[in-house]
């Protein structure tokens, strides 16, 4: 471990985006006007800090909408949720209230136009994960085409596509710009006429954390990235760290650092996935002061972000609207 005090740089922008800002928000206001319980299909956002602190408020996270009583309150996540897991809620006449991000929603509409135009969707992202199930469960077959779902450049050679001048695709919005970028330049390739998004899906605030962390690996030996495991948009910081040839960890919080990792350090660099909490990364900042001296040198923004999404108007501060007035309203996703 170095004599001298270890330089902290902390990367701007990092941690809460509006969309997550929005999904937690909902939670706590539906807490507030409903009180306990109010049930979340999947966690909110994957961060555990969030998700354990909102349990203790009343909120229960569920996979399976059977688990919810009738007469409940359900809060769709920030994921995004398949059509049929919507019409099963609204079938059932749970009040819901959804906090899914506006741009994963989206992601959703595009998909639908490119149903109903009987096109085949390549879809670009991880399997599994909810944002994506969530898309694809947003695609109509019945209309003639197929949705297809790749996570890497090589499965673009495996593609069976039946009309390929009916050909479009989207992408989850938390995936590594710069391997997204290949993977869609793979397609055009082999796919001229495939048609994409006018906007890319990636979300601003994941292209902005990401481009945030390539300038901490131009001064840092090693980069901290605050966010859980199970964060799409956390692990790509720390693959992008990596790839640059940095030593990179991905952890919950200041407990679970390591002071081995620091014993040829001289800089590291700070962030935090678009999911997690800045009270967790000044927990980290203080720890690394308390072990090692740290100076902290906070790094320029790479970009300002103004974007903020509005709450469902039976949630908002101002809607004059008791909780007995708000009984039987479904609100759906709103940005502002």
């Amino acid at each position: 471990m170095s004599a001298t005090p270890l330089k902290i740089h902390l990367a701007n922008p990092r941690g809460f985006c509006a969309g997550v800002d929005r999904a937690v928000e909902i939670v706590d206001r539906a807490l507030d006007l409903f009180g306990a319980p109010i049930f979340v299909r999947h966690e909110i956002v994957h961060n555990r800090f969030i998700v354990e602190n909102l349990r203790s408020k009343g909120a229960v996270f569920i996979e399976e909408l059977a688990d919810v009583p009738d007469g409940a309150t359900l809060i769709f996540s920030a994921h995004g949720v398949s059509r049929a897991i919507e019409t099963e809620a609204e079938t059932r006449g749970l009040r819901v209230f959804d906090a899914t991000c506006p741009l994963v929603t989206k992601v959703h509409l595009e998909v639908e136009r490119h149903a109903r135009l009987g096109r085949d969707v390549v879809l670009i992202g991880h399997a599994g994960h909810p944002e994506v199930e969530g898309t694809m469960g947003h695609f109509d077959a019945r209309f003639g085409g197929t949705i297809h779902l790749i996570e890497r450049i090589d499965d673009v050679a495996a593609l069976h596509i039946h009309n390929p001048k009916g050909l479009a695709y989207s992408t989850q919005t938390t995936l590594s710009v710069d391997e997204t970028q290949a993977i869609i330049a793979a397609l055009r390739r082999r796919f001229p006429a495939i048609e994409g998004p006018k906007k890319d899906d990636i979300c601003y605030a994941t292209q902005n954390r990401q481009d945030a962390v390539r300038d901490l690996t131009q001064t840092c030996d090693l980069i901290l990235v605050v966010g859980s495991k199970t964060s799409s948009n956390s692990n790509r910081l720390r693959e992008i760290a990596e790839q640059a040839g940095k030593a990179a960890y991905l952890i919950d919080g200041a407990a679970d650092i390591d002071d081995a990792w620091f014993a040829d350090c001289a800089r590291v660099g700070v962030t935090a996935g678009a999911s997690a909490p800045e009270v967790l990364v000044q927990q980290v900042l203080a720890h690394l002061a308390q072990r090692f001296g740290g100076e902290l040198e906070t790094t320029a923004p790479t970009i300002v972000e103004h974007m903020v999404f509005a709450l469902p108007k039976t949630l908002r501060p101002d809607a004059g609207m008791s909780a007995e007035t708000n009984a039987g309203t479904n609100a759906g996703a709103s940005a502002g």
